[in-house]
């Protein structure tokens, strides 16, 4: 009877949880597409290079995803042998809500584990590659597509117009073409017709050129005289550089060592280098103010104010000699200028290293907080699912989207009140299941109890007693 029963449990949630998890999926990889949509069109990218791109953006929308269906998949679970009668039958047989919960508790250890395991070995790596590879393709210059009336600058050194294009694609006319090869020379082609074409190893762009005229202007900038001349011709082949439009292939070195390409055990690492350069910038810092404030390195021994013995001697400039008083002023300049610039200095690098050092922990922090969300959020969306008793994606939807939506806002304000220094990182990373647990608790104590907290019959009939007791307190009062 048991082992059907969890067969029965699990059976239900499968279907469920597949089809939100690849749906959630599906949504948070269009969001990181479109956003990055813009530095992708235009750029004449082949399918595998798209293909990756989309890979590497989604693999860090796993972690997120994992949460929203474990939430959604669950409330459709209960809801449906709620609304079908089968929780009221399996409670009515003296099992317990928990009991039967317990397989998919498991699951969502499972579940747990591997999102913990996915965000911290599989993202850095994905996330890597994909910094590197939209770094390739966001200072990729645009492919080569000349249209009509347009100049197309993206080649140095050239501004080149087609007035007219033919259908076939590769025939122009009414061409012009700028080149400047320093400040002082613009050469420039016109030619009538044209015909476009690439090179076997699609180095170079080849114009074979009719019917036109070369404009040359030679000229130095030691001499005042510039000759001009006017070249006619019948064909003429002009060849374009492509080398500057093609993706240029970054090395992974480059970012291997950012925060978010790091594992667990990596950034405790790099924090414990970080808190040692740290802890010798502000011995520098001391040692700098030491240097030209010697004397604040001694400790004051006198405890009692000295009185003043005369008036004469209220201002500082009384006690020196009117012949140094100008090199005492700019010798006092000069070292508070040299202590401001200092402090400057070493404040500025221990507030970056400081950050630093708050990015590293976010990111620590966020490995096993969102691990442990998709538990936490199934003790929300199990007991929501029986309390509710609705199933399909009406209802339910509905419910798991405002409590995602809380889960991910306390998630967004917890990193920004950690990144400006509001809340420790211990706190703040975790402020989503701070919150979220103990309404999960509440959530599951009021399913093990049959809570009427969505029944409208309930509420119903609350407001009618209520309204009672303020309808008899009035008649009460007149009489």
């Amino acid at each position: 009877m048991i082992k059907k029963l969890d067969k029965l449990i699990l059976k239900s949630f499968i279907g469920p949880f597949i089809i939100t998890f690849f749906i959630a999926f599906f949504i948070l990889m269009m969001q990181g597409l479109w956003k990055y949509l813009d530095d992708l069109v235009g750029k004449g990218l082949d399918f595998i290079t798209i293909g990756k791109f989309l890979w590497y953006v989604s693999a860090s929308m796993l972690t997120l995803a994992m949460p929203i269906a474990i939430l959604i998949s669950t409330i459709m679970t209960f809801g449906n042998l709620g609304e079908s009668f089968e929780l009221v039958a399996i409670k009515s047989s003296g099992i317990s809500l928990l009991r039967f919960m317990r397989p998919l508790m498991f699951l969502a250890i499972l579940f747990s584990g591997i999102t913990f395991l996915f965000g911290n070995y599989v993202i850095p790596y994905a996330n890597l590659k994909f910094v590197t590879l939209y770094n390739d393709i966001f200072y990729k210059k645009p492919a080569f597509d000349l249209k009509e009336g347009v100049f197309f600058t993206y080649i140095p050194n050239y501004a080149i117009k087609a007035g007219k294009k033919d259908p076939d694609g590769k025939t122009i006319r009414d061409v012009l073409i700028y080149e400047q090869t320093n400040q002082l020379q613009n050469n420039t082609i016109v030619a009538e017709t044209g015909v476009m074409s690439v090179s076997k190893d699609k180095k170079f762009l080849e114009f074979n050129l009719k019917n036109g005229y070369r404009y040359q202007e030679n000229g130095s900038v030691y001499d005042s005289t510039n000759e001009y001349i006017r070249l006619g011709f019948t064909s003429f082949k002009k060849l374009f550089d492509l080398s500057t439009l093609q993706k240029q292939t970054t090395n992974d070195s480059v970012y291997k060592n950012n925060f978010k390409m790091l594992s667990a055990r990596q950034i405790n690492h790099f924090l414990d280098s970080l808190y040692i350069l740290n802890d010798s910038l502000k011995s520098r810092m001391n040692r700098a103010i030491t240097t030209t404030l010697p004397y604040a390195a001694i400790q004051d021994t006198i405890k009692k104010p000295v009185p003043v013995v005369a008036a004469k001697y209220n201002r500082f400039d009384s006690l020196i000699p009117d012949s140094a008083i100008y090199q005492v002023n700019e010798a006092a300049l000069s070292m508070a200028n040299t202590l401001k610039y200092n402090i400057e200095n070493s404040g500025g690098e221990l507030e970056n290293r400081k950050k630093e050092i708050q990015y590293h922990k976010i990111e620590w922090h966020r490995k096993f907080s969102l691990s442990m969300a998709c538990f936490v959020l199934f003790f929300i969306g199990a007991p929501l699912g029986s309390i509710i008793r609705k199933g399909g994606l009406g209802m339910p939807l509905v419910v798991a989207i405002i409590f995602f939506l809380m889960f991910h806002l306390l998630n967004m304000f917890g990193e920004k009140f950690v990144k400006e220094s509001i809340m420790p990182a211990y706190i703040g990373m975790w402020l989503a299941v701070i919150v979220l647990t103990p309404v999960g608790i509440f959530l599951t104590y009021k399913a093990m109890h049959d809570s009427q907290l969505f029944n409208k019959e309930f509420y119903g009939r609350m407001y009618k007693k209520i309204k009672s007791l303020f309808t008899r307190s009035k008649t009460t009062s007149i009489t």
